[in-house]
């Protein structure tokens, strides 16, 4: 698969075997790394909570272009391909595309439609279950072997999510705008877990082909581009002047969290921390979604909500703190 056509060529980049280490360009630290993982997924939580009042304004597909749009003149400059790269194989092409289409679009959709349909400190529960997926894939798809701890994270993370759909908002209603559609958009956030738990998997993979900058700018170009038809048939019906100022400054905070600090963050931090480690640094992501919630959406949390939120956080550390033999065991080489 291709990468779109932008005037310059974004995707004849050196594959594993011949990868320069000028080609992969800055590599930071250790400590630099963890502190780009912490702010990464720090940035995700609060652009997940935050993604409420913007669905509540703007269609779920009108929203999803604007912000690939913004991403795309903000990394513009990061298209351009650098002298030494050599060309990619069609299995890496695709990596590409796939890296975009699960965790950009699908993502983008199944995120910003579950959070209007559920609360954020709902969503960041269940996204605390991320770590967990990543073991399941891990072993699934790169037949890993996984401990008992692993598989008792994942039992962590089902209980957790199943507390959650007993739990009550502070509406007195099911954990959700309406009750009604309670169910609905925890399974839409969890289809973004699956997502993102993939956009871990596939990313590792290409942090040792592509630099940060350009998988940034390659798979946001590729969102934008599927994103284009619904987002462009949706603009053409909506009325732009009932969106208020501070909609629209919160959506360029939006896109550029989402579209490029985010994923440069998350993939310079990759580049030197293993994938199983940076898992841990997850644990960044329902904190950040449910502190917004709680203290700038003004949602309360429960206790039943309260004890979701631990039991997830437990499964989390179980899947993700290395064992003894295991610490710096790359799930993806």
């Amino acid at each position: 698969m291709l990468a779109p056509s932008t005037g310059a060529s974004v995707v004849h980049v050196a594959g594993p075997d011949t990868t320069s280490e000028s080609t992969m360009s800055y590599t930071p630290s250790r400590p630099m790394g963890y502190g780009c993982l912490i702010l990464s997924m720090s940035l995700v939580g609060a652009y997940v909570a935050l993604t409420k009042p913007l669905a509540a304004l703007l269609p779920v597909f009108l929203l999803a272009w604007l912000r690939f749009a913004i991403g795309a003149v903000a990394m513009l400059r990061w298209l351009k391909k650098p002298a030494d790269e050599k060309s990619l194989s069609t299995q890496w092409r695709w990596l590409v595309f796939l890296e975009s289409f699960l965790g950009n679009f699908l993502f983008t959709l199944c995120m910003i439609t579950g959070v209007s349909m559920t609360n954020a400190v709902s969503a960041g529960v269940i996204m605390s279950s991320i770590p967990a997926v990543v073991a399941v894939m891990s072993w699934v798809f790169l037949k890993e072997k996984i401990s008992l701890r692993v598989w008792g994270a994942v039992a962590c993370g089902a209980i957790g999510i199943g507390l959650l759909s007993l739990a009550k908002d502070s509406h007195g209603a099911a954990a959700a705008s309406g009750g009604q559609s309670a169910w609905l958009g925890n399974v839409l956030v969890f289809c973004a877990v699956l997502c993102e738990a993939a956009y871990a998997v596939i990313g590792k993979k290409l942090t040792t082909v592509l630099t940060p900058k350009r998988i940034s700018a390659v798979i946001n170009l590729w969102g934008l581009l599927l994103m284009t038809p619904m987002g462009l048939y949706t603009a053409l019906q909506f009325n732009f002047s009932t969106v208020p100022v501070n909609i629209w400054l919160l959506l360029v905070f939006y896109a550029l969290a989402a579209s490029v600090w985010t994923v440069w963050l998350w993939m310079t931090g990759l580049k030197v921390v293993p994938a199983a480690r940076a898992g841990v640094f997850t644990v960044m992501l329902p904190v950040s979604a449910a502190v917004v919630g709680v203290l700038a959406l003004g949602e309360s949390l429960s206790a039943l909500q309260a004890g979701a939120f631990a039991v997830a956080l437990a499964g989390m550390f179980l899947a993700t703190l290395p064992g003894r033999n295991t610490a710096d065991k790359l799930p993806l080489n």
